[in-house]
């Protein structure tokens, strides 16, 4: 995820919160017609990286059912052509997708816990700045679902993505493991705490900070309730 891409207004006071409107809006995938942008958009966001995974893509997965798991979907405004998508997944009822592989060490055992997966975004500058409003997009759920921690697994380069946004290493010893669920594929492991982020963002002067925590952008439109 390049996450630096988008200008970042900064707010006039510690408390205040800048509105900013965006070309496209986020929010839950609640219909067949919007799981299908969803699905086109995830195929072809695969395609250019694991081409043989993304040939089994075209179709719902069984875990996009799971009761634990909503789907995102970014839709453009001008057309309402797709132009991102992730699929989050919460521990409440079932384990997360990376837990077939993995063993989690005990700090995460008895915790809420969201995993990001089958992230995609169109591959244009639009899809830089949606991928962004995305990563906001599952922070925001979390918060507004009680999550603790959010959770990844990430291959090769796509982990500094996330390492930039202070993820963190869940087994720093162990580097890539091999995800028997992924194909085997070695994946790092990465969580992030939800509730000291803020905190951890300002005192680090996060240049994402304003855009994630003093910004209201009224497109982003993920209430749980909804789902």
């Amino acid at each position: 995820m390049e996450m630096y891409d988008h200008a970042v207004a900064p707010a006039t006071h510690p408390d205040a919160l800048h509105e900013e409107g965006l070309p496209f809006t986020v929010r839950l995938v609640l219909d067949e017609a919007h799981l299908a942008k969803a699905l086109h958009i995830r195929q072809s966001a695969y395609a250019r990286h694991v081409p043989d995974l993304a040939r089994t893509l075209g179709s719902a997965e069984l875990c996009d059912n799971d009761p634990g798991a909503v789907i995102l979907l970014a839709e453009s405004k001008l057309d309402e052509a797709p132009l991102g998508t992730m699929r989050i997944q919460t521990n409440r009822h079932s384990p997360l997708l990376l837990e077939q592989s993995v063993t989690l060490p005990d700090w995460l055992q008895g915790r809420t816990l969201a995993e990001a997966t089958r992230l995609g975004v169109t591959n244009t500058f639009m899809g830089r700045v949606t991928k962004t409003v995305l990563f906001k997009a599952f922070y925001l759920y979390c918060v507004q679902t009680g999550v603790d921690w959010m959770v990844i697994a990430g291959r090769s380069p796509l982990d500094r993505q996330y390492e930039a946004l202070q993820f963190t290493d869940v087994f720093p010893e162990s580097g890539f493991i091999p995800m028997a669920h992924a194909g085997n594929i070695p994946h790092r492991v990465l969580a992030f705490e939800v509730a000291t982020a803020e905190r951890r963002w300002r005192e680090g002067r996060h240049p994402l900070y304003d855009f994630v925590f003093r910004t209201h952008h009224p497109d982003i439109r993920i209430e749980p309730g909804a789902a």
